[in-house]
């Protein structure tokens, strides 16, 4: 006999519906239907990057807007170079630790072709276009050089569980820890036109540099900043083609003779030449046409909407760079101190996210380490080998540099900076700043000069 559950009293019943899901970001149906998923970042990353790679470089080279863009993000990043700044106490040393680095920076490039603000500004654009930046420290002896990869160059296709907790992921090797202990690099054939095969070569973490701007928690390869803007910056360029071909157009004057009842015979029939192609139009000239022919002439209807369209199209562009609008397109039109400065706050923001949070402690910091390590250890540089330094931004350019020198003054006289801040902050080392304005007030007394400003309180000259 089957078992039956015993029928609840009247007083227990139910006739509620079942609860249905009020998030409408997760409900389906009609309006949901089109929404698109992201899964976990490193799948995702890995399946998509390349192509979203090669995408972004064809934009950035061919694109003119995305190309402005992209060198606009880069030269606010790194501007003419980042200079560090060492943190002694004694001005000899940070004399003596400023000028060794800038001698070593002349000759940072491992390829010989710039230095090591060239290079900043190389990994800077590789940070944007491809999402991610390579670099190989190589020290022969002779001091530290730097070797800027491609990013294809760090194999994505390896990927492997190697035991114990140790894996490759991406061309990444991690320890059991989740530490990088490695790097996997395919050789580089600048001679190759097309791609061949060769194994890829294990190099220690310590020598390898991987700069990224993570967009999740345990990404492991980087991702375009372009590729919000893929998609629509190709469906633009279609649009301006589109616009230009019609307006070309519009602007040939052509006209098309039609017979209405098929008995008009010849146009301009009786004319001298008599021929059909004595249809032309001169200043002044008026025409009788025969019956039953008309003349309709071309006239394509231009896209009134278009510049309205197209400056919407910017600006989506402009949102998913993170630019200010007047950084990709270059229009200026409607600016002014207001605007401009509205649109630089933000933005500078970022750039200093990116700056603090990615730049200097993925390459420079790095880089300033291993090489005071290796000048020290070499006896080139007699100094302390855990000197740390810090890394002084280039000062972004100013709408109104009168108002920002006087908010510093203002800020010097309140206490809420130092001096060396902010000549620092100008892009200025000030102790060689200091000694040379003595030098300078040392020469002017010396030849009877008044270039310097004299305050009531300063001793004569003689």
């Amino acid at each position: 006999m089957a078992f039956r559950l015993p029928r609840l009293p009247k007083l227990f019943r139910t006739t509620e519906t079942p609860a249905r899901r009020m998030i409408d970001a997760a409900a389906g149906g009609r309006r949901g239907g089109g929404f698109g998923t992201f899964g976990p970042i490193n799948p995702e990353v890995a399946a998509g990057a390349t192509l979203t790679r090669s995408r972004a470089r064809y934009l950035a080279a061919n694109n003119p807007f995305l190309s402005n863009g992209v060198d606009n993000w880069s030269a606010a990043l790194v501007g003419a170079g980042i200079r560090p700044t060492p943190r002694a106490e004694d001005a000899d040393t940070r004399r003596a630790a400023s000028r060794a680095f800038e001698t070593w920076a002349d000759d940072a490039d491992a390829a010989g072709r710039t230095d090591f603000w060239g290079l900043q500004r190389d990994i800077a654009r590789h940070l944007i276009v491809d999402g991610e930046a390579l670099v190989i420290i190589h020290d022969d002896g002779d001091g530290l050089r730097l070797q800027t990869v491609a990013p294809e160059q760090l194999d994505e296709a390896k990927t492997a569980e190697l035991g114990g907790g140790r894996m490759i992921v991406s061309g990444v090797e991690f320890d059991a820890q989740g530490r990088r202990v490695a790097y996997w690099l395919l050789p580089h054939r600048p001679h190759s036109t097309f791609t061949d095969y060769a194994p890829s070569i294990r190099f220690d973490a310590a020598d390898v540099l991987h700069i990224m701007r993570p967009l999740g928690a345990g990404q492991v390869r980087g991702l375009s900043w372009l590729a919000p803007a893929v998609l629509s910056a190709s469906e633009l360029d279609q649009l301006m083609d589109a616009l230009l071909v019609g307006a070309k157009t519009s602007a040939m004057f052509a006209g098309f003779l039609t017979d209405l009842n098929a008995t008009g015979g010849l146009p301009f029939d009786g004319d001298q030449a008599g021929s059909i192609m004595d249809t032309g139009l001169e200043p002044g000239t008026l025409k009788v046409l025969p019956a039953g022919i008309d003349v309709k002439f071309s006239a394509p209807d231009a896209a009134k909407d278009s510049p309205a369209f197209l400056r919407m199209n910017l600006q989506a562009l402009a949102a998913a760079l993170g630019l200010p609008e007047h950084l990709l397109s270059g229009d200026l039109t409607n600016a002014n101190y207001s605007s401009l400065r509205a649109g630089l706050l933000p933005f500078r923001a970022r750039v200093e996210q990116t700056q603090y949070g990615t730049l200097v402690p993925q390459f420079l910091r790095p880089v300033w380490r291993r090489w005071i390590v290796a000048e020290v250890l070499s006896g080139r540089l007699d100094l302390t080998p855990d000197l740390a330094a810090e890394w002084i931004m280039p000062r972004p350019m100013q709408v109104d540099p009168q108002k920002d020198l006087a908010a510093m003054k203002e800020a010097l006289a309140l206490g809420l900076t130092s001096r060396t801040k902010a000549v620092n902050e100008l892009g200025w080392n000030a102790d060689d700043l200091d000694e040379e304005i003595a030098a300078d007030h040392a020469r002017e007394r010396d030849l009877g000069l008044t270039f310097s400003p004299r305050t009531p309180e300063s001793p004569n000259d003689d």
